[in-house]
């Protein structure tokens, strides 16, 4: 059975979606630990009562990310991971970092991706008027969230949606889809191949994987 590792850096709602989807037999794999950089993450918490491993690594007790990032990759190491799975980890993580693990690193991001890279997805989408926003799946490169499109996920912006209305309906989407393509990529059925995402021993168009 392959094994995962998760990084985050806040409540780890990803995070929980995941576990659940684990308990449920959706994902045919081992979460091995959870990472924070944050110790007031309540998603260590969220690990913990789920009896998995939890690693604390914060970058302030290192003189550069350099050694950070190393001593980040070398405890991860110990967990033999096939698959990181970044759930709102909140650092950009160096070319170095990402290329040693290449093709094992997904990310979660609250857009549509090409659009809005970078943070502040949402109110971007409610000030430019966007009828429609939601949150993609990507393998991560090192172009910050630049990386091949495995799954995206629309929901409709109506004028009257707060910023509160539109982040609960995009996280309902994240919630869905996150689990999926973490038991895609266990079962063998993902991976990352001459900068595309595959599913199926075929490659994905630009947009990813469309849902039927």
């Amino acid at each position: 059975m392959k094994n995962i590792v998760v990084l985050i850096s806040g409540s780890g709602s990803n995070l929980q979606a995941i576990i659940d989807a684990y308990r449920n037999g959706q994902i045919n794999g081992n979460i091995k630990a959870v990472f924070s950089n944050v110790p007031e993450a309540y998603g260590l918490v969220r690990a913990q009562q789920a009896g998995i491993a939890t690693e604390l690594v914060e970058s302030k007790y290192f003189a550069s990310r350099t050694d950070y990032e190393l001593v980040l990759a070398d405890t991860i190491d110990r967990y033999t991971p096939d698959l990181i799975v970044l759930a709102g980890y909140m650092r950009i993580l160096s070319p170095t970092f990402v290329n040693r693990y290449t093709g094992k690193l997904l990310n979660i991001h609250p857009s549509l991706l090409p659009k809005y890279p970078g943070l502040h997805t949402h109110r971007q989408a409610l000030d430019n008027g966007d009828s429609e926003h939601g949150a993609t799946i990507h393998f991560v490169t090192e172009e910050l969230d630049g990386g091949p499109i495995i799954l995206q996920a629309a929901i409709p912006i109506t004028p009257q949606d707060s910023e509160a209305e539109v982040i609960k309906k995009v996280q309902q989407q994240e919630h869905r889809i996150y689990p999926l393509v973490v038991g895609w990529f266990m079962q063998g059925r993902l991976a990352m191949r001459d900068g595309k995402a595959w599913m199926d021993n075929h490659p994905l168009p630009p947009q990813g994987y469309i849902e039927n």
